[in-house]
């Protein structure tokens, strides 16, 4: 019976049914394991069939996984941490998408303000945390759309003004914030025009309402809102313009013709007084400290004072927290009631504070409007400085902070940065030099006493001199090799022939 058995299974085994043959396959083990033979190993055309009818899940293990693309980068201006132009890097950051009520612009132009030193040096209230992207004015392209944004498509040409990250090659911004610019405007003239045109307006029109006859006088007037103060001014007749900046811009100045007394800031109370005894009738202050009290010396009856920056914050390179106490220090408390006495008014301007925390977006787009429509007409047309690449950012800054500009510093993406001056050798003083010397001289006379005692341990004790071979001075270790080598080869050497002879 076992042979019978034995012949049917190795049948089986030769001619498995073609229709049943994972049934074969699996019979097939236990019945040569069971009778003691050796498992006959499939032939080339005959597979298992786990392998030619292989699962699903087999066949997504041996496919290729799609590799996930690295995220696209984009240049930025970072703030790492507050303090000197060190901690301004220009980094690569993930290109941002826009979200829900946001629109993504190609940025062609950022402005720079003196809001951005004061950033930089932590000297504003409610800081951002560090690392951030810097800058709070750009212009350029729409790319994307978020959703629910209406009147803005890709492709328009725009202004934005974003709370920080303004400064690199991508930003999404909230429509609140976007304005559409003409098309005969460059994107360099919009980064120029928005925040400083926008502080302007409000002081002139909206705070002021200045008219015709009146007097103003304006502190830092070569800065990018103080040109901008200058012409909107120029706007409304007969209106008398003090200039205040540092003496090396008054040529420059005076060659515009739009100001009427160019005075150094050094001792402007006084210049002032031998112009007009009376006073004038604005005071615009954008520096705070102690030009306070003297601003609001200088007030006709009917006066107003003006507050719209405290740039004398700003003392060094890094903050310093006596600076800005001092700033404040200096300043007078005014009573209402001395205000009443004096028939004089005070007011101040935060443009950030109005945008991003008091929700007055709706009363800045139609300012915007306005200015762009005295553009248009030919009344207004911003000054530019120069422009900057991103990486020459920290040079820009150094510029605003020691107020040499003449208008607006704008930066451009698209810019290639300036090349850096080679480093020059280092040049050593006549001490360095001597030390370098007998330092030298040192070290050549030991180096020849090193070399005298090496030739006398060469030659032997008692030599006379006479340069000594190789051969003669390693003869005794050559001799004991060739004794060691005989000995391992099974010859004796000549010291064992002695012994036994």
């Amino acid at each position: 019976m076992t042979e019978t058995t034995e012949a049917q299974v190795v049948a089986e085994v030769k001619t498995p049914s073609p229709t049943a043959e994972n049934a074969t396959a699996t019979t097939e083990t236990p019945a040569a394991a069971t009778n003691g033979h050796a498992e006959e190993q499939p032939s080339a055309d005959q597979k298992p069939s786990e392998e030619t009818n292989g699962t699903a899940d087999d066949k997504a293990k041996s496919e290729p996984k799609e590799e996930v693309p690295p995220p696209k980068e984009m240049r930025a201006v970072v703030l790492t941490g507050f303090g000197g132009f060190k901690n301004v890097k220009i980094l690569k950051k993930p290109e941002p998408a826009p979200q829900t009520g946001e629109v993504l612009i190609r940025v062609k132009a950022c402005g720079l303000n003196f809001q951005d030193l004061m950033v930089r040096l932590g000297a504003i209230d409610s800081p951002p945390k560090t690392p951030t992207i810097l800058g709070f004015e750009c212009a350029g392209e729409i790319e994307a759309v978020g959703e629910e944004v209406e009147g803005f498509k890709v492709g328009d040409r725009v202004v934005a003004l974003p709370e920080f990250r303004a400064w690199s090659e991508l930003v999404a911004v909230p429509t609140k914030y976007v304005y559409h610019i003409p098309e005969e405007m460059t994107f360099q003239d919009a980064a120029a025009i928005v925040m400083n045109y926008l502080v302007a307006y409000v002081l002139i029109f909206d705070l002021i309402s200045l008219r015709e006859g009146k007097s103003i006088l304006l502190h830092s007037v070569g800065g990018g809102v103080g040109q901008a103060i200058v012409q909107l001014a120029r706007t409304i007749p007969n209106v008398t313009i003090f200039g205040v900046c540092s003496k090396s811009k008054h040529e420059a100045l005076a060659a515009t013709g739009l100001i009427d007394h160019l005075i150094d800031r050094a001792d402007y109370v006084n210049e002032v007084r031998k112009i007009t005894t009376e006073g004038v009738d604005v005071v615009m202050d954008c520096l705070c400290g102690e030009e306070c009290n003297r601003g609001y010396g200088l007030l006709k009856p009917m006066g107003k004072y003006i507050l719209y920056g405290s740039s004398n914050v700003v003392t060094g390179e890094t903050k310093s927290f006596f600076s800005v106490a001092r700033s404040w220090w200096q300043v007078d408390k005014v009573s209402p009631i001395k205000l009443f006495d004096e028939n004089k008014s005070l007011a101040g301007f935060n443009l950030r504070h109005l945008l991003y925390q008091q929700d007055g977006s709706a009363y800045v787009r139609s300012t915007v409007e306005k200015i762009f429509g005295l553009w248009k007409d030919g009344k207004v047309k911003p000054v530019v400085d120069s422009a900057w690449a991103l990486e020459d950012v920290a040079e820009a800054m150094q510029k605003m902070h020691d107020r040499k500009n003449i208008g607006k510093l704008v930066l451009d993406p698209a810019m290639e940065p300036k090349p850096k001056p080679a480093t020059p050798a280092k040049t050593k003083s006549k001490k360095q030099a001597s030390e370098d010397k007998s330092s030298k001289k040192d070290k050549s006379s030991e180096n020849g006493d090193d070399k005298k005692d090496e030739e006398v341990k060469s030659n032997g004790e008692g030599g006379d001199g006479a340069a000594t071979t190789p051969e003669a001075v390693n003869g005794d270790s050559s001799e004991k090799k060739e004794e060691s080598a005989a000995a391992t080869n099974g010859d004796a050497t000549e010291s064992e022939k002695k012994e036994s002879s």
